[in-house]
């Protein structure tokens, strides 16, 4: 038996040092799970998810948080592509036809979702500056899983029109209504008393953040349009776009602004300086197949069972996803209602705001580097603590269902709209 455990201890120092092993191994395993869940009628996004679940440090082990780490680079890649794609869908004559409905659906889901997650916490008795900032990250939506799915089922039509742009304000929305909320507890969490040109600065700082990325995926999709106007080989426009997808990304991160804000920016600047360039989303399409692959399993890998065992984290955690997803669907069916929308796209959109993932767990840990919070007394660092379980909870609970509802909600709205 001890030497099983030696052998097996060197093949897993063997992925360590040999990240391509690792990849390589991520993608097969991850490929055979899929085609294992989508006979049970799941999306194969499930399938990556699981397999990354079981391959991860909280399983098997063959990826470790170092190789995590080390493997940033096409997460960012794929949610450079995926915001490219969600921009790619704000055309002019799109804007004009669903610009007033989408915004309004937007806001309505932002604010129903969280004011529902606020709420049900603090009826829970957590306390309320926590249970607000809660209810803040809840209104964050993942679009990485939808637009897999819409584009593996090669949806088209008005619901999809309506699904691409409420993901893609939904960011936007979701980071300037983190920072009113955390300017606003600030002083509560302190004790009370934050200056209110300190609050003010943190909201100032979200707005900055929001503003600067779509200026920088502006800049990016303006010289994409420049430097591709005149080519017609396929290869060379692809290097060129691909560069500059890698250039805005990486500026994004390095300035600690919004990549996926960045990229929706240049693919929606890109679309309207030309309807020409609908061809480097065509180019681009054939190369994400294996980035998507990989990007859920690395997601999967991320994952912590261990989270379930902590009784109070799943007590709010329970109330955080119940009541995220009464208020992602009810936002969403009350804006459709206001907005005047057709009634399958008012029945089934909401059930495609359900995964949860990247900003989410971005914004959560925001809050526990914060200066304000590494001033708090244990108690409430203690809740900090938890509050970060409880995200992760429910990425693990709405990175493995919610994509199966969406695939579910897709089919269906795409289907009763024709």
């Amino acid at each position: 038996m001890q030497v099983l455990f030696q052998g097996f201890e060197r093949i897993l120092q063997l992925f360590e040092h040999h990240p391509m092993l690792t990849i390589g191994a991520l993608l097969i395993f991850g490929y055979f799970l899929s085609r294992l869940v989508t006979k049970l009628k799941l999306p194969e996004i499930t399938g990556f998810i699981l397999a990354g679940l079981l391959l991860g440090h909280s399983a098997i082990g063959i990826v470790s948080h170092h190789m995590g780490e080390s493997l940033a680079i096409v997460t960012e890649t794929t949610l450079g592509l995926i915001a490219l794609t969600i921009g790619g869908e704000f055309s002019r004559s799109k804007l004009k036809r669903l610009g007033k409905e989408v915004i309004i659906i937007t806001m309505i889901q932002l604010l129903v979702t969280f004011c529902a997650v606020s709420l049900g916490l603090w009826i829970f008795k957590m306390e309320l500056p926590f249970s607000l900032l809660l209810g803040a990250i809840a209104s964050a939506t993942a679009p990485a899983a939808t637009v897999a799915i819409v584009q593996s089922l090669r949806a088209r039509g008005l619901f999809i029109d309506y699904l691409y742009g409420i993901v893609a304000l939904d960011d936007a929305g979701c980071v300037i209504l983190f920072g009113l909320i955390f300017s606003f507890t600030s002083g509560f969490l302190r004790g009370g008393g934050a200056e209110t040109s300190e609050t003010f600065g943190i909201f100032l700082h979200a707005v900055k953040e929001v503003v600067l990325s779509i200026v920088i995926g502006i800049l990016g999709g303006f010289f994409m349009h420049v430097l591709t106007t005149r080519i017609t080989r396929k290869n060379e426009i692809l290097i060129i776009a691909i560069g500059i997808l890698f250039i805005t990304t990486a500026i994004s991160v390095v300035f600690h602004l919004s990549p996926m804000l960045s990229n929706m920016a240049a693919g929606a600047t890109l679309i309207n300086l030309s309807s020409r360039n609908f061809r480097i989303f065509g180019i681009i399409e054939p190369m994400t197949p294996p980035i998507y692959a990989l990007f859920f399993v690395i997601a999967g890998t991320e994952l912590n069972p261990q989270v379930f065992l902590n009784p109070k984290v799943l007590l709010f955690g329970s109330v955080y996803i119940l009541f995220r997803a009464v208020g992602k669907y009810g936002g969403v069916y009350m804006g459709c209602s206001l907005a005047r929308v057709s009634p399958p796209v008012r029945k089934y959109l909401g059930f495609c705001m359900l995964p949860q993932a990247g900003v989410a767990i971005g914004l959560v840990l925001l809050i526990e580097t914060s200066p304000v919070v590494l001033l708090l007394d244990p108690a409430h660092k203690a809740v900090i603590g938890d509050m970060v379980n409880i995200v992760l909870l429910s990425v693990f609970i709405n990175e493995l269902f919610g994509p199966p509802i969406s695939k579910y909600a897709i089919i269906k709205g795409n289907e009763m709209e024709e």
